[in-house]
């Protein structure tokens, strides 16, 4: 792991922040209408930077409050996007974008980035007022937030239990609670808890994944290039005269040196069941490490695994797992597989030439236990197979004579690598 960065927002630093992310009016004077994410931990900053960003460009806005209703930035389809931005909202502040999931090949535009920040390892510093016991009685279980990017990194890690909770601010709690040893979240939510506690004390790192880097930008439909430009040209003048560093400043990472990619993820996934420990799960789930051979298993890229070969799948089970990928997949990880609000399951990010930090059995049992997020391992276990089939036939593999099954699927620790496919 990265050395830890200290990281602490005192009394008089937290006050001056609120001071100057204090609640602004619901509307402006009348013209452009923005909307952000009402549940993600950015929104007081998005609204600000909207804000000032609108006013370098000369164009008056209104800020609407409830225009994405209650959602935050994970699970919201191209649907929904658009339906908002023809209905309520011009444009979209705070919209997350990354490598792995740039929600591109469609017809929404996006401004250049205001915030890069990223996911972290956050841990209590030794002078942090909770109980004490996330580093002992619980120094192995990591807390993460359930269906978001922070999930599929914490699973990444090898010999620990997960903790996944429903909002990033519960995350943030399960560390100072001493549930969980650890958390892995989005930065901006750990800055948003210390607004909200500013006596509390952390230690962030930035956390070694692939899915950890993440910035902020503005969405706007197609229509909208020409408003697209001046944003553009207004965040270029405020990044000139240092006023977007001040806004964003408390909101980026401490040390943006240290890479939040690290090679020791190659190797280092682990071996997990899964159970519901409450009556509302998702609320809490846990992740408890398991050699019974009766556990719906996750078995993600275990290097003592002796490797079964890639699993042959029939093209009819392919085309079929598309249609069940459109109907269950497609709203978070995009029609054509790119990403949207969640990873891309298409490319280099998902499957390398080489190197991959996945393997065939670990997606397919990643996917068969957490997935889809809003009827997690609902569907047939054949029906999850052949969405795995058209997975693979979608990153390079060629259908083969033999049908894919559940069993086979599950088995194959095979690293996913598109440019080995054929």
């Amino acid at each position: 792991m990265s050395t830890l960065i200290k990281y602490r927002i005192d009394s008089l630093v937290a006050a001056a922040l609120l001071g100057t992310l204090a609640p602004l009016p619901a509307t402006s004077v009348a013209g452009v209408r923005v909307c952000t994410f009402p549940g993600s931990p950015s929104a007081a900053l998005d609204r600000h930077v909207s804000s000032e960003t609108f006013a370098a460009a000369g164009v008056p806005i209104t800020l609407v409050a409830d225009g994405i209703g209650d959602a935050d930035d994970d699970g919201v389809s191209l649907k929904e996007l658009h339906r908002v931005l023809g209905r309520d909202c011009d444009v979209i502040a705070g919209f997350p974008r990354s490598s792995v999931a740039d929600a591109s090949g469609h017809d929404l535009i996006f401004s250049q980035g205001y915030l890069k920040s990223g996911y972290v390892d956050v841990r209590l510093s030794s002078s942090g007022n909770g109980n004490g016991v996330g580093e002992t009685a619980n120094g192995n279980v990591v807390a993460a937030m359930y269906a978001s990017p922070a999930q599929l990194i914490a699973l990444q890690q090898s010999g620990v239990k997960l903790d996944l909770r429903n909002t990033s601010a519960s995350t943030v709690e399960a560390v100072v609670n001493g549930e969980a040893a650890r958390a892995v979240v989005w930065y901006p939510a750990v800055v948003a808890y210390g607004l909200a506690h500013p006596s509390q004390h952390f230690r962030v790192a930035p956390a070694a994944s692939p899915y950890a880097d993440w910035h902020l930008v503005f969405a706007f439909p197609a229509k909208s290039a020409a408003l697209r430009r001046q944003v553009d040209d207004a965040l270029v003048k405020l990044t000139a005269n240092g006023q977007l560093d001040t806004l964003t400043k408390a909101w980026t990472l401490p040390d943006r040196t240290v890479s939040s990619i690290a090679p020791s993820i190659a190797n280092g996934m682990h071996t997990a069941a899964w159970r519901a420990t409450s009556n509302d799960a998702p609320r809490l789930i846990t992740a408890v490490a398991t050699t019974s051979s009766t556990s719906r298993m996750i078995r993600v890229a275990d290097s003592a695994d002796a490797g079964t070969g890639v699993p042959s799948f029939e093209q009819t089970q392919a085309d079929h797992g598309k249609g069940l990928y459109a109907s269950s997949c497609a709203k978070c990880h995009g029609a054509a597989l790119q990403g949207v609000t969640a990873p891309a399951l298409k490319g280099p990010a998902f499957a390398p030439a080489s190197n991959s930090h996945l393997t065939i059995g670990g997606v397919y049992g990643y996917m068969a236990t957490n997935m889809p997020a809003d009827k997690p391992g609902k569907l047939k276990d054949q029906d999850y197979a052949d969405i795995m089939a058209f997975l693979l036939y979608s990153n390079g593999y060629a259908a083969g004579s033999a049908k894919l099954t559940a069993d086979r699927a599950k088995a194959s620790s095979t690293p996913l690598n598109a440019g080995s496919a054929h």
